[in-house]
């Protein structure tokens, strides 16, 4: 009796190492080769052509449910029941589902973003009371890059649901520009003088060309817009430009440029 009950202990105990001997190596091996695949997929002609931010947000989606996928095939060598398992996943799903609402909604929003890409990695962006060129978008975040060299994660469920402004989604831009004159000022000689500097201006385009007009009739002065057309990498060299190139020209022909005037009656009593 003892004798058979040793036997069935070393059976089973055999049995049991060799599954879980054989388990672990599997998981070793396969988590490797998972990681192994993500690498080759980031350097493959595969994801060559997607952008750069779904690319890297497609790619950790994808480790995280093949490694998922992995955990599960290691328990049901192991025996474990996948009806208990998934019984287990669905308690566990639901309390972390709570508990990380605010992530799951930063994931749809990213999905969102990468669905409808209302921009992507290396665009300049406002939202959220913030600007800055796109540098990566992650699975639950999105990076600005400031001018002024300032790294901002803006969670992507936040920024889903926020007005984006993209400057640099079409290949040119309009500069628009004013300025403010005497009110005796010859009308014609300031937008005369205004389009001369614009179309003087190597990158501002002559289709669409660029027009001046006066834009309205202030307390103090003659406001006049001047509206040019360029390349959206040089728009902040033709804004800077033009309000260099205009002052200096206006200082030439003495065209006053007005301060805020108030007249004051004084009535004697």
């Amino acid at each position: 009796m003892l004798e058979s009950l040793k036997e069935h202990i070393v059976s089973f105990s055999a049995t049991a190492g060799i599954k879980l001997i054989s388990s672990i190596v599997i998981l070793i091996v396969c988590w490797k080769l998972i990681s192994v695949l993500i690498k080759f997929l980031q350097k493959g002609k595969l994801f060559g052509k997607i952008d750069a931010s779904a690319k890297s947000f497609l790619l950790n989606f994808l480790s995280i449910v093949l490694k998922v996928v992995l955990v599960l095939t290691v328990a049901s060598i192991l025996g474990v029941p996948m009806t208990n398992v998934v019984a287990v996943l669905g308690s566990c799903g639901l309390a972390i589902g709570l508990a990380l609402q605010g992530s799951l909604s930063n994931f749809a929003g990213g999905l969102m973003i990468l669905i409808f890409k209302p921009f992507k990695a290396g665009d300049y962006v406002e939202a959220c009371g913030n600007a800055g060129t796109v540098q990566a978008i992650s699975m639950l975040y999105t990076k600005l890059l400031t001018v002024d060299n300032k790294a901002i994660m803006i969670p992507n469920g936040t920024l889903s649901n926020s007005t984006v402004i993209n400057y640099t989604a079409e290949n040119i831009r309009r500069v628009d520009l004013t300025f403010s004159v005497a009110y005796d000022t010859d009308i014609e000689r300031v937008k005369k003088i205004l389009l001369v500097i614009a179309e003087q201006h190597d990158a501002v385009l002559t289709d669409p060309a660029p027009t001046a007009r006066l834009l309205q009739q202030n307390d103090s002065s003659l406001d006049f817009t001047l509206r040019a057309w360029c390349d959206k990498k040089d728009y902040w060299d033709v804004y800077f430009d033009l309000n260099e190139g205009v002052k200096a020209a206006f200082d030439k022909v003495n065209i006053q440029i007005p301060y805020p005037q108030m007249d004051v009656h004084v009535k004697n009593g």
